[in-house]
């Protein structure tokens, strides 16, 4: 029961070079931290898995329900890389239409957008206009509206950007949790976000896997003598300059 991806090609125009080409992959268990520069893809393979862009040939799956079906977009949570606040809406009512959107009726999508608030520490500012919340604020607004249908699976496109080191710890804290009953697929440029939470990580530049894997695994690859503190850093570093 996972998502696949199987020889998909995609490029944003038919002239362009395709930003993805033939590629396969199957998401892992767990939670799972996709590194890379920018340009190497990321934001792309997001879009793929959550089916807001289609690939030009291949196919992208769920327990057998291809991109295309509705059943597939109920089952995926997707938090793309800019939250746009919706002007008049407060975070509930913002949370809440994401899930109506989703395929929830109005009474559960707001039951469980309270919920999915709360989840990210965000109960207090329920009732406040998304276009008076911070970067950071938004951000887990954001989060909270791919929590709030109850996804199989979770796609997250630099979800911490904007947070302080408080709300980091609380997020990953939260992916940790998620991550024992879905499948959660976290994009982040931060090597940092990486900690030691990660069941898997993938290196993606230029459209291919650099690495995918357990963390261990990727870990290995960091040079003798780096500081303590450094080795994800070291082991990313490493596996970019290596190609």
């Amino acid at each position: 029961m996972t998502l696949e991806m199987d020889s998909c090609t995609y490029a944003y125009r038919r002239w362009l070079k395709p930003v993805l080409t033939d590629f396969s992959w199957e998401l892992p268990q767990g939670l799972t931290i996709l590194l890379g520069p920018n340009g190497a893809g990321k934001s792309t393979l997001l879009r793929l898995c959550a089916a807001v862009a289609l690939p030009r040939t291949g196919t992208v799956r769920f327990q057998d329900m291809p991109s295309r079906r509705r059943e597939y977009r109920q089952a995926i949570a997707w938090m793309p890389q800019n939250i746009t606040p919706i002007r008049g809406l407060t975070a509930r009512e913002y949370v809440s239409y994401l899930g109506w959107l989703k395929g929830m009726n109005r009474s559960d999508a707001w039951t469980e957008a309270a919920q999915a608030l709360k989840r990210v520490e965000l109960s207090e500012l329920a009732d406040t206009r998304t276009t008076r919340l911070s970067g950071g604020q938004l951000r887990r607004v954001g989060v909270a509206g791919a929590l709030v249908h109850q996804a199989r699976v979770i796609l997250l496109d630099e979800p911490t950007a904007g947070m302080d080191p408080r709300q980091r710890r609380v997020f990953r804290d939260l992916l940790r949790g998620l991550a024992d009953d879905v499948q959660v697929l976290m994009s982040t440029h931060d090597v940092a976000d990486l900690a030691e939470e990660a069941d898997n990580v993938a290196v993606l530049e230029g459209g291919r896997f650099l690495y995918s894997g357990d963390t261990a695994g990727f870990l290995s690859h960091t040079p003798p003598g780096t500081a303590s503190g450094r080795l994800a850093e070291g082991a990313y570093t490493a596996l970019l300059e290596q190609g």
